[in-house]
């Protein structure tokens, strides 16, 4: 049990997610895990116990300053109670992946305690005959990465494995567990044990961070990265943009198998990461035609976050991330031509430092009165349509307190006045694409969902065409003379029936 620690004052960054906050948009990561099986609740509420609590964080409150004019600070709450951030709840009939879908929407929009500190876990039963588990952290917490991977920490690799490690035994003698930014590595099991298991190689990073922390790039590019996010002008208006409301939606899509979707990119001469943007792409090209949206050469920009985190760092709370602004080729309807535009837009972007360029401009957001900084926060925001982000889960299939995690989703919060927010989550061999709407701008993100699958599956038909083609030429290879003309260059001839070569060249020794 953590004792009582004096008050930290939140980093700039921290503050500035924890000032986003508004009615119409959370400033909230809610992620959803789903079991073929019941979830035993007091058997998670063990592994909380002794596995998440032990960091500090997690029992900590925010105090604001008077007036608003510093930081807020963490605080130990002197009240804590589990049973407070641990909800037992059940979905009505069916109880079917709708019904889990619309639960979670409703959750998007509700705010967590602010007396308390900020996060929530909600057990679900009769989920398809298992359970699952919501779960909404606020985002000044830490970022996406660190947080998915925060509660990974509390799974297990097998069914059986003890509440704790003889490693973690020893921690937990030891008394003091550090500074509260101390990694996770240091606190939390499953990162010690299970970390190799992250899919590294099926989705790759939308920016190296290493490229972006260079001195001499930063030096070089970093004003021109400033004057790009500074000047750039509004996002085209679309039906996607408007004044957002209370009430959320969320969906996501069936789990893709990685080895399929690799597949297509391999026949198709590109990455998965191009695979997954194209699909995106595609379908809100889809869904904004569907809705009498012209799309022609339009561009959607997105926000993108990117991990700034050196190797090493990649488990330690707090948010050490940028963002950079990515343009969604919505108007191209040739899912080829659209994947070589995303391809060259991606690699544009990686020879720039705008990721580090924007986390400074979300450190001097934190250090303004709240006031300013929502005139800033809403003047970045207009430069986007939707925020999108990519983060890589384990390999293998894990085990949340005796139970297997079948499938996962997360979402981070689409901060202004963002309505649209597209997440990739990789798990166990799947990829799921999640989409989530403020309800009155985007009511049907179903739509949206639907042509992600057809999207994919014109694909595929693109590269089944492309694989024909491929044998159509290597069958009329073979079935050419394979004598060579008095230039050097291989008989065009058809081979004689039975031969090897033609009838000019039969006889000839090859």
């Amino acid at each position: 049990m953590p004792g009582f620690s004096k008050r930290e004052m939140l980093s700039p960054v921290d503050a500035a997610w924890f000032h986003m906050d508004t009615p119409t948009n959370m400033a909230m990561i809610t992620g959803v895990m789903m079991f073929s099986e019941r979830l035993d609740v007091w058997r998670l509420k063990e592994v909380v116990e002794h596995r998440l609590l032990q960091h500090e964080r997690f029992r900590q409150r925010i105090r604001r300053s008077p007036l608003g004019l510093r930081r807020p600070s963490w605080e130990i709450d002197p009240h804590f109670d589990l049973n407070a951030h641990i909800r037992h709840i059940a979905l009505p009939e069916p109880g079917d992946v709708s019904a889990l879908q619309s639960l979670v929407g409703d959750l998007m929009g509700t705010p967590l305690d602010a007396t308390k500190p900020l996060w929530q876990l909600h057990v679900v039963d009769n989920f398809n005959g298992g359970s699952a588990l919501v779960c909404r952290l606020h985002h000044c917490i830490a970022d996406g990465l660190a947080l998915v991977q925060v509660l990974l920490a509390i799974a297990d690799l097998d069914p059986d494995a003890p509440l704790l490690s003889a490693e973690d035994e020893v921690r937990r003698d030891g008394g003091s567990l550090g500074r509260l930014l101390k990694p996770i590595t240091t606190t939390l099991s499953w990162t010690t044990r299970g970390a190799e298991l992250l899919l590294r190689e099926s989705l790759e990073a939308f920016v190296d961070p290493s490229r972006l922390l260079n001195p001499a790039r930063m030096a070089a590019d970093g004003m021109a990265a400033l004057g790009k996010l500074v000047f750039t002008l509004p996002d085209h208006r679309t039906i996607l943009r408007g004044r957002c409301g209370v009430a959320k939606r969320a969906v996501w899509t069936a789990p893709l198998p990685v080895m399929e979707v690799k597949a297509i990119g391999n026949g198709l001469g590109c990455t998965i990461n191009d695979v997954l943007l194209a699909a995106v792409s595609g379908a809100l090209g889809r869904y904004l035609e569907g809705r009498g949206q012209p799309t022609d050469g339009l561009d959607i920009r997105t926000m993108v976050p990117v991990n700034l985190r050196r190797p090493g760092e990649t488990n330690e709370l707090g948010n050490r991330f940028g963002l950079v602004i990515v343009s969604l080729p919505v108007g191209v309807r040739d899912p080829l031509e659209r994947m070589a535009v995303l391809k060259q837009r991606m690699d544009t972007i990686k020879n720039t430092p705008e990721a580090v360029v924007a986390f400074g401009l979300l450190n001097t957001m934190g250090l303004t009165p709240i006031q300013v900084e929502k005139v800033i926060m809403d003047f970045f925001a207009a430069k986007v349509s939707a925020v999108m982000t990519n983060v890589p889960g384990p390999r293998e299939p894990l085990y949340l307190a005796g139970t297997q995690i079948q499938d996962m989703m997360f979402w981070v919060p689409s901060p202004g006045s963002l309505s649209l927010g597209i997440s990739i989550l990789s798990y166990a061999g799947n990829v799921m694409v999640g989409v989530a709407t403020d309800a009155g701008l985007i009511p049907d993100p179903e739509v949206i969902v639907e042509g992600i699958h057809a999207e994919l599956a014109e694909m595929r038909e693109h590269m089944d065409a492309a694989a024909r083609v491929t044998e159509a030429e290597e069958v009329r290879a073979t079935e050419r003379c394979h004598a060579l003309t008095k230039t050097g260059g291989r008989c065009k001839n058809r081979a004689a029936a039975g031969q090897t070569t033609c009838r000019i060249h039969s006889g000839e020794v090859l």
